[in-house]
């Protein structure tokens, strides 16, 4: 007799594992693995994280069109370098996210997520003392993550999510000299405001803080800026 082979299901499991490249190679550029501008080899990606090519090429290409990495005739992937107007305009359009986040967030917040953003602002007070503004900017990151998740709202964290790669990272590493403590103290009135339930206040606490990002970025010069077919790092890989 036959054996019936159910494919079915072998579309889905590719899937989810171009999923776990996806958040793996993502993981790498906001932890700084990969620099803006840096090759990514899929090769070696498959190597590192014991898969074959297959998942890798689609995680590179979902990445693509998230904005977050370029694809290249001949050249392959790398980390795509964002212009000064890339990051103004992600800034501007998290400002609003954030401040709709901040709003729903008031209204559900829990004990566990107050302290849990306190706890980031001590983190972060502890970073900037030690002078380490890439730990910085992750605490920073994981702060807003979880306002964005005290919102309840999938919809929301999913589009919030997709501008993450163009954020503080980014302008944290590109801004040197920028007060960390400064940076970390300027967080105290979202909780204040989370806390006291004040949904108006919470949003524009948010707007206000995404906002001041996007005045650091347009602060800055335009040689900090590139195309990432003219930087440097374009030849670094992930080894």
């Amino acid at each position: 007799m036959t054996e019936t082979v159910d494919r079915r299901s072998d579309p889905v499991a590719r899937n989810v594992l171009s999923e776990q490249v996806k958040d793996r190679i993502l993981q790498w550029i906001l932890e700084g693995e990969l620099a803006p501008g840096s090759r990514i080899i899929e090769t070696r990606v498959a190597r590192d994280l014991g898969v074959s090519q297959a998942p890798v090429r689609e995680a590179l290409r979902d990445l693509a069109t998230l904005g977050v990495v370029e694809m290249r005739p001949y050249r392959g992937a790398s980390v795509r370098q964002p212009s000064k107007t890339d990051l103004v305009e992600a800034m501007e359009v998290r400002a609003e996210l954030e401040a709709l986040a901040g709003r729903q967030a008031a209204a559900k917040i829990t004990n566990e997520d107050l302290d849990a953003l306190r706890a980031l602002i001590v983190e972060m007070n502890e970073l900037a003392a030690a002078g380490d503004a890439h730990g910085h900017a992750l605490s920073n990151t994981a702060f807003h993550e979880r306002v964005v998740r005290a919102s309840r709202n999938k919809t929301l964290l999913r589009m919030w999510s997709m501008l993450e790669p163009y954020a503080r990272t980014y302008v944290t590493a590109m801004v040197p000299g920028t007060d960390l403590v400064w940076l970390g103290a300027r967080h105290h009135v979202i909780v204040d405001a989370l806390a006291a339930g004040d949904g108006d206040r919470a949003a524009e606490t948010m707007r206000t803080h995404a906002r001041e990002a996007e005045e650091l970025i347009l602060a800055m010069d335009e040689s900090a800026f590139g195309d990432s077919r003219e930087s440097s790092a374009t030849d670094q890989i992930r080894e």
